[in-house]
């Protein structure tokens, strides 16, 4: 989700469910340790419960990066092994490191020395040749041995070697059954399911077998998504806000940030399938697609292409 859930979506999308838990853009440690920590780290107090996702491979450097981040107020430090690109492969992290299952738990364990907060990791069942059914069981062992909270798995491969990163979202083929025959194996240990799911009836079928379900294109591409998240999966009996209340509620903020020098389309690029599925919402993507990036744009795009949607 590298430059999709960047704290522009988090806001947004917190304005949808108040309980669905966030994961920021995946960081590597390198960056919050010599970088701008305030541009890599800062959220707004609403996004909670939010995660921070931190790529890397060296423990010490990811336990520091871990405990910087539990500063900065993340209820969760959650460390990538499941990303399959080409840079992230050069540096050492992200799916890549499947293949060394005795590091990911040596960070694992260094991380949770580190913080209070929960260490969590995601990955994927396994990468290139391997047989899915060894090396999926040897690291989640490993993880919970070093004290992992969660196990988060997109279930399918990544191919390091002949595709690319998009190809790896959708060519390999998904296997819920082996996420699901993973938790028979760890019956009481957290493990979350991830990779292909777009509906709640697909939720709802995974949470007969595993303990939670992460969205990721699905609930940036449809947001509205989320609506039913407190309701169905939290037991909060109250009514959701509309599409066109949720542009209201996210206008103070807009103004907050425009008036911070923070362009309008870095805001607007994420909002654009609120109306997904509804009458105008093509309109609604258009106006804002031409318009936002515009010099001087200001909140009242938004407000223009929202009147452009049935209410």
């Amino acid at each position: 989700m590298m430059d999709w859930t960047d704290p522009y979506d988090r806001y947004f999308l917190r304005l949808i469910s108040k309980h669905a838990w966030l994961y920021s853009e995946m960081v590597t440690a390198e960056a919050i340790l010599h970088g701008d920590r305030d541009r890599f780290l800062q959220f707004d107090e609403t996004e909670h419960p939010v995660a921070l996702q931190l790529g890397g491979s060296d423990p010490a450097k990811l336990a520091q990066a871990a405990a910087i981040g539990a500063h900065y107020g993340y209820d969760e430090i959650n460390l990538n092994v499941g990303c399959p690109s080409d840079r992230v492969q050069s540096g050492r992290f992200g799916a890549c490191l499947m293949a060394e299952p005795e590091l990911v738990a040596t960070c694992v364990a260094a991380m949770s020395d580190a913080v209070k907060v929960p260490v969590t990791v995601k990955c994927r069942i396994g990468v290139d040749d391997q047989n899915v059914d060894v090396v999926l069981d040897d690291l989640a062992q490993r993880l919970f041995d070093a004290g992992v909270d969660d196990l988060i798995v997109h279930a399918r491969k990544a191919w390091l070697k002949g595709l690319s990163p998009k190809e790896n979202r959708d060519i390999p083929p998904l296997d819920y059954d082996r996420v699901y025959r993973l938790k028979q194996k760890f019956p009481n240990k957290n493990i979350i399911i991830n990779g292909g799911i777009e509906t709640h009836d697909d939720c709802k079928t995974h949470l007969k077998h595993v303990d939670g379900v992460m969205l990721g294109r699905a609930a940036y591409q449809n947001p509205y998504i989320l609506a039913d998240v407190d309701a169905l999966y939290f037991g909060i009996d109250s009514k959701p806000p509309s599409r066109h209340q949720v542009i209201e509620h996210l206008m103070p903020y807009v103004e907050r940030k425009l008036s911070e020098g923070t362009p309008l389309n870095r805001i607007t690029r994420h909002i654009l399938g609120l109306f997904q599925g509804r009458p105008g919402a093509r309109r609604w993507r258009r106006h804002l697609s031409e318009n936002a990036h515009l010099p001087g744009a200001d909140a009242d795009v938004i407000v223009a292409a929202a009147a452009l949607v049935d209410q």
